[in-house]
């Protein structure tokens, strides 16, 4: 199974202000929409919250929260307290590609595990204030592909760009 992570970041790093979204950007909306639809979406609990309860759970795809309080319950979702479980849910059910979507503390867990086979960045070109900012990553363990650009307009209040990391075997050192 391919672990994903999609996400829309500012050009200076912030993904979040508040526990809510700090853009309108239509186009990339529709785009997370698309590209999660019908697979499992793994997200943790103030990510949940933050989403207004007549989106949740987010259509046509299995929720699946964590949280570190076990007794953590919500309609909709699969509440579970640890990313291995998560990740062993959406296999058992024979996912082929599962999403982790958020939020920061996520991301860096996913991350740091090394589960991350490939990244769909939304890079917003344009700087916003915010509490929540997208971990750093090593560019050289990944390979960017462009997706597609979009200019600022009616729908979408800052351009940016859509890539696809995906994970660079990282050779052996010499014996």
């Amino acid at each position: 199974m391919r672990v994903s992570l999609i996400v829309a970041v500012a050009a200076n790093g912030v993904i979040g202000k508040d526990n809510d979204l700090i853009w309108t950007l239509r186009d990339d909306m529709a785009f997370f929409k698309a590209t999660t639809k019908g697979h499992h979406v793994i997200m943790g609990r103030k990510n949940w919250e933050s989403i207004p309860e007549r989106f949740r759970p987010l259509p046509g795809r299995p929720n699946i929260v964590l949280s570190r309080d076990a007794a953590y319950a919500s309609e909709g979702a699969t509440c579970l307290t640890s990313l291995d479980a998560a990740l062993e849910v959406a296999r058992e059910a024979g996912e082929e590609e599962a999403f982790i979507i958020g939020g920061a503390q996520i991301y860096r867990l996913a991350l740091e595990a090394g589960v991350v086979d490939t990244m769909y960045i939304t890079h917003v070109e344009r700087d916003y204030d915010g509490d929540t900012h997208f971990p750093e990553f090593v560019e050289a363990q990944w390979k960017a592909q462009p997706l597609f650009r979009h200019v600022a307009d009616a729908r979408n209040e800052s351009p940016f760009e859509v890539r696809r990391y995906d994970r660079v075997a990282l050779e052996a050192p010499a014996s």
